[in-house]
């Protein structure tokens, strides 16, 4: 058995779907045997309502650092201001979080090895670290990739900073002892950058299939909005900068004579720009709801007919939306928009459930929503393809099983 320290930037009580990811990956590694401590922050996405109080957190160091307990995991939260859109408050966010993280390192107690998932690249730096202060391996798990994700989105754009990233990303692949990617797309990138041979892993994100699970379409939910008599597009995540809000306000724009309606769930850095927009066009077949509790999704998927991941181009080249595997255990049909040569549009069309249309491009995504409502009643197969394929390969236990299995033989157990 090793003794994990999981450094993440996201943990349980946040409400974003890297903390769910982490705080299912936790209690599987623990349930498997491990010994598991978190070093994390606190909520500074989206805190649900009575989350703290279902996990108190208690003061270690005033104003800096505090403690939960997740099923008896000790996780200690050092303190996050709340998530902004400006990429130099974000920087200076990390630079603080990682100086209190190392300064916590021999807070945390003892560990064997140090799993640290993007983003940021740079706490990728910090693990490597804090895995040498204590005789340590470290495990980078890429998320995201760093810095292509920023420079894709243009969130970046000097010269010199994009040449300090990509050295500090090779730094990363070169010094840590595994590197663990979410995709064989992601490890297929990685490997031409300096990743070594033998430290390369591919582990998919995993979906809790009991939670997520094919209900039936005449929810609570669907009541209280009006939903049932109504064909629901469903988008449920952050709302970010990331996504191709253009095509999905196109399309609700042209399908005002259609009973069709866009539900969209969440929260994020382009939520004011989106609800602005969805007011100045009068696009009252537009809703935005808010974040909702996790343990409310599967009703809320089960209230669309269809789900929707409309990623820009080089969305899902270089990040893979995990959300995905939530619609898909729901047993709904999706529509996404994908890159060429990108997981996500392989997922789709080898599990032959929904349909891919080009990024950027709000014309074949209006082609794709009006097909989509003329062939509503054939979209449940879709669904009931999508739900079997993520139960054979990516469930909690699976990818819970592979990730033991690695971390056992990097522990030396």
């Amino acid at each position: 058995m090793a003794r994990i320290l999981l450094h993440t930037l996201v943990f349980a009580p946040d409400g974003v779907s890297t903390a769910y990811l982490m705080t299912d990956l936790a209690r599987q590694l623990s349930s498997s045997g491990h010994t598991v401590t978190v070093l994390t922050t606190t909520p500074h996405y989206n805190l649900a309502p009575g989350a703290l109080e279902r996990q108190p957190m208690r003061r270690v160091w005033p104003g800096l650092l505090y403690r939960s307990d997740v099923e008896g995991i000790p996780v200690f939260h050092v303190v996050m201001p709340r998530k902004g859109a400006k990429v130099s408050a974000r920087i200076a966010d990390y630079v603080r979080f990682h100086t209190i993280a190392l300064l916590a390192t021999w807070r945390v107690g003892r560990y064997d090895i140090v799993f640290a998932p993007s983003p940021p690249l740079s706490i990728g730096v910090v693990a490597w670290l804090q895995a040498r202060l204590r005789g340590a391996k470290a495990v980078y798990n890429v998320q995201e990739i760093f810095p292509d994700f920023l420079v894709s989105q243009g969130l970046i754009r000097s010269s010199r900073l994009i040449a300090f990233l990509r050295r500090m990303e090779r730094f990363v692949y070169r010094r840590c002892d595994a590197i663990v990617t979410i995709s064989p797309w992601f490890t297929r990138t990685i490997a031409a950058r300096g990743a070594l041979n033998g430290r390369l892993f591919t582990v998919p994100n995993s979906v809790d299939a009991a939670l997520y699970r094919p209900m039936a379409r005449d929810t609570a939910f669907s009541r209280e909005h009006g939903l049932n008599d109504r064909f629901v597009i469903l988008y449920g995540g952050n709302i970010g900068l990331s996504q191709d809000w253009t095509s999905v306000l196109h399309a609700a724009e042209h399908v005002r004579d259609l009973p069709i309606v866009f539900v969209i769930v969440g929260g994020g850095a382009a939520e004011e720009m989106l609800r602005a927009e969805v007011t100045r066009r009068a696009l009252d077949n537009v809703r935005l709801l808010g974040y909702q509790p996790r343990e409310r999704m599967p009703e809320i998927n089960a209230s669309s007919d269809l789900g929707t991941i409309p990623m820009k181009t080089g969305g899902t080249t270089d990040t893979f939306p995990s959300k995905i595997y939530t619609i898909m255990a729901c047993a709904r049909p999706v529509l996404v928009s994908a890159d060429d040569d990108s997981e996500l549009k392989w997922l789709v069309e080898t599990a032959a459930c929904g349909r891919v249309v080009p990024p950027d491009d709000p014309a074949a995504y209006l082609t794709a929503v009006r097909r989509a409502f003329a062939e509503r009643e054939a979209l449940r197969p879709e669904g009931e393809r999508g739900r079997a394929y993520v139960e054979k390969s990516y469930s909690k236990e699976a990818v819970g099983k592979s990730y033991d299995e690695l971390l056992r033989s990097l522990a030396g157990h």
